[in-house]
């Protein structure tokens, strides 16, 4: 998987990416990390990328010029026109599925916004994908960008050390992650529940989807609309409704 980050400050990305497991991630080549700096590609002699909006309002936009011509450059040197995507709150809000589909790319572009946006004429011409991390407003798109990064790189072969953590966790399935323990077996009273330390693992992951199903129920009840459940799980899931409306 190749990123590239169109970008007003490719320092931030750079700085905070080349950590932890993306960072190790970078080092072994199993993803690769480019940060491109508009600035670098406006023709105005100090290097302004922004101007006021036609109609007045507050606030300034960046130009379409210099975004434009960085992305023609980059695409010229991956040969072939990928996927671009726009961070804005305007977006589809992201998900574990949108990752999939991400992460089954062989090169992605991010575009980072900032001030009050981007010219609408560039994005409707380079953009494939408006995605938003949330229903808020940010300072820019850089950490959006680097969250969603991070989302697809987890599912990129070689990233993680453990290639089961990609797929048995929060929203495999669309459900929610079984709760964790480690060592010690008991914390200020609290025990690890007895069927993990049985060694049956029939019933520990019988254990574990039970669990998924109850906290997803609890926590996150939307996700049940769209998860992939057997008939095992919806009569768990029907007892535990009964029980809840008792």
């Amino acid at each position: 998987m190749n990123y590239y980050v169109l970008t007003l400050f490719p320092e931030m990305i750079m700085q905070a990416l080349k950590t932890s497991i993306i960072g190790r991630a970078l080092e072994k080549e199993s993803i690769s990390l480019e940060a491109i700096d508009i600035r670098e590609y406006t023709k105005n002699k100090h290097k302004k990328v922004d101007d006021t909006p036609y109609g007045g309002g507050a606030g300034m936009v960046m130009q379409v010029q210099p975004v434009y011509d960085a992305y023609k450059t980059l695409e010229e040197k991956i040969g072939y026109r990928p996927r671009v995507i726009y961070l804005t709150p305007q977006g589809s809000v992201f998900s574990q599925k949108m990752a999939e589909e991400f992460a089954a790319e062989k090169d992605l572009i991010f575009l980072c916004g900032h001030y009050e946006g981007i010219d609408e004429r560039v994005l409707e011409e380079i953009v494939t994908d408006y995605v938003s991390i949330g229903d808020y407003v940010l300072t820019g798109g850089e950490l959006p960008a680097m969250v969603v990064i991070d989302a697809i790189s987890r599912l990129v072969p070689g990233v993680l050390k453990n290639e089961e953590s990609a797929q048995f966790e929060s929203f495999h399935d669309n459900l929610l992650e079984y709760p964790q323990y480690s060592r010690p077996e008991e914390w200020m009273g609290k025990k690890v529940p007895s069927v993990l330390l049985s060694g049956h693992h029939a019933k520990i992951e019988n254990w574990r989807r039970e669990q998924s199903l109850r906290r997803t129920y609890e926590r996150r009840p939307d996700l049940l609309k769209s998860a992939n459940l057997t008939e095992k799980d919806r009569k768990f899931l029907d007892n535990l409704r009964n029980n809840t409306c008792k």
